[in-house]
């Protein structure tokens, strides 16, 4: 072989290794979604009908969506984002890659609709998320005052919210 043919097939060699080592790591991506649930709330409702939820999620692993919600609390728990001050229903809310999806005052929010009871402050709701990767996790989330803000200050701390994975 020619000294010209040795330098192509290491070349060749060299960028084969370089394309199997590119594919191989083993990144938090490959592992799938890793998700943490934190800062849920629910405020306390004027009325029986309807109530919302918020939280949010946060994912140290690959992208994944929230595909569903269920409660005691509701015959139905839709998903909705806000466009331009209006609401609008999602079949799913993105939860991306290393990132966060938000629940918030404004933003994507959780709709509770034709409730059974009316939750009053210093309940605690259970909620069921269902994600398209990571599958079911079990939140509890408290009730608050219906002008609870968690941007504002609060004059004490305010639990957390726990979740359960499934």
């Amino acid at each position: 072989m020619t000294r010209t043919g040795r330098a192509a097939v290491l070349a060749g060699a060299l960028a084969a290794g370089l394309v199997l080592t590119g594919c191989g790591g083993d990144t938090a991506a490959d592992r799938g979604p890793k998700l943490t649930v934190g800062g849920a709330y629910l405020p306390a409702p004027p009325t029986a009908d309807l109530a919302a939820g918020y939280f949010v999620v946060t994912n140290e692993g690959a992208a994944d969506e929230l595909t569903s919600v269920t409660s005691d609390l509701a015959k139905t728990v839709t998903l909705h984002r806000t466009v331009d001050g209006r609401m609008q229903e999602q079949e799913s809310l993105a939860v991306p890659a290393r990132g966060r999806l938000e629940l918030a005052r404004g933003g994507n929010h959780l709709m509770f609709e034709e409730l059974t009871r009316k939750p009053v402050q210093g309940d605690t709701v259970t909620l069921e998320l269902r994600f398209a990767k990571a599958g079911t996790m079990t939140l509890r989330v408290p009730v608050r005052e219906a002008t609870y803000n968690p941007a504002a200050p609060a004059p004490s701390s305010p639990p957390s919210a726990s979740a359960d994975h499934h």
